[in-house]
């Protein structure tokens, strides 16, 4: 079999660069969550919610192995939390 007729090697993504064509960039990554903790760690036995950051053992626990989605429902149910001190706290000083 000469040259010419051997078929082109299987070379995938090298043969794009060697031809001169430019490889398609990859798909840049999700920016992370930022963890909701400020060092303030105490676990209210009232409510079960950290006193600094306001996460339950187990979301505190699981957070590492969060997806983003997961990590910002998580960032939800704290400003609810947050809310929801603020309002019984304002009750509690109104008497």
């Amino acid at each position: 079999m000469s040259a010419a007729t051997t078929p082109p090697p299987s070379c995938g993504a090298d043969c794009a660069s060697m031809s001169g064509r430019a490889m398609p960039a990859a798909p840049k990554p999700a920016p992370v969550v930022a963890s909701p903790c400020i060092d303030v760690c105490a676990i209210d036995p009232r409510t079960g919610w950290c006193a600094g950051c306001l996460r339950t053992l187990d979301e505190i626990a699981a957070w590492g192995g969060l997806d983003n989605g997961a990590k910002r429902a998580v960032w939800k149910r704290l400003h609810e939390r947050r809310a929801a001190l603020a309002a019984a706290e304002g009750k509690e000083t109104d008497r």
